[in-house]
């Protein structure tokens, strides 16, 4: 199948951009990425964006926006699926995929919070989602879903980007509890399509945008 020009509109820091990102590049699909800011949303970005939140995927001239339905949306127009075939178990990891989304929430409230309880707050929250993605997570240290790559490694891989970051830098060891987990972070964030989906500015806009919303981290 011969694809339309697809360009992602993206914000540098989103971890929702970066899976669309880690699914384009895993599956080798030509793309262009163009980027906003999201305190000063351009017109044209607002005019295509109905929830005004990135990533935004244009396929020619259409316009397809959150991310679980980009990363679908990419999975069906080019081979060798990242979901499962059989409905019960797509139906299953689809939930599961919309439960990551909610983990980088969790993981947002630890970036913003300006206090050490609020800190500490956030951080609990996390590490109970966290908890439910280690009952279902592979044993055996590359995937979730076992040997192979599917949309849910797309979608949670960002937070490993970003647990990895924490750790770097503030020695926080969110994943020092969870074994399954720990081996999963560390197989993906190994891997080329998770390194080049961030570019060589990650850090530090990363750390520019705690410092905009005053982070506790950064006190």
């Amino acid at each position: 199948m011969s694809l339309q020009p697809i360009e992602l509109i993206s914000f540098s820091v989103c971890p929702y951009v970066q899976r669309s990102v880690i699914t384009l590049l895993k599956k080798e699909i030509d793309f262009k990425i163009s980027f906003i800011d999201l305190a000063n949303k351009p017109d044209w970005f607002l005019k295509i964006s109905p929830l005004g939140k990135v990533p935004v995927l244009k396929y020619g001239d259409t316009v397809i926006f959150e991310s679980a339905v980009i990363n679908e949306f990419l999975d069906e127009v080019t081979p060798s699926s990242l979901l499962p075939t059989d409905p019960l178990e797509k139906a299953v990891m689809r939930g599961w995929i919309e439960f990551s989304g909610q983990v980088l929430l969790s993981h947002y409230g630890t970036m913003i919070a300006n206090t050490h309880e609020d800190f500490q707050k956030s951080l609990a929250d996390l590490k109970s989602k966290l908890g439910r993605l280690e009952e279902i997570a592979s044993d055996n240290a590359t995937y979730f879903n076992g040997q192979s790559f599917t949309l849910l490694d797309s979608a949670i891989a960002p937070l490993f980007v970003r647990l990895n970051y924490y750790l770097k830098y503030f020695q926080i060891d969110v994943l020092s509890d969870f074994p399954k987990l720990n081996a999963i972070s560390r197989y993906l964030c190994a891997q080329s399509y998770v390194q080049k989906s961030v570019d060589d500015k990650f850090d530090n806009d990363y750390r520019n945008y705690l410092a905009s919303k005053n982070s506790i981290l950064l006190q």
